[in-house]
């Protein structure tokens, strides 16, 4: 059904947002513990565009996550399957 197929979209979301979570973590870790220049230090620049990735990538998974829970409402209205601009069944 729709209800469970979001409901396991958005424990999949939670989870993926968890273990990113935990991977920002580990960089910021690894980056108090490295040299901090970014310009001479190689390691530096890679944990930086870890760091950035990572982060993006949870924006992201915000981003699907709140289309998950705005479907849900859209459920619980009534109103999922039918375009938000008109009203017309998709």
């Amino acid at each position: 059904s729709s209800v469970a197929g979001l409901a396991a979209l958005r424990a999949d979301t939670l989870a993926l947002i968890r273990g990113l979570d935990r991977d920002v973590a580990a960089i910021v870790e690894a980056r108090q513990d490295a040299n901090s220049d970014d310009e001479h230090d190689p390691e530096g620049a890679t944990l930086a565009f870890e760091r950035s990735q990572s982060d993006a990538m949870i924006r992201e998974a915000r981003v699907r996550l709140a289309d998950v829970d705005a479907a849900v409402a859209r459920l619980d209205a009534g109103a999922y399957g039918r375009c938000e601009v008109c009203g017309e069944a998709i």
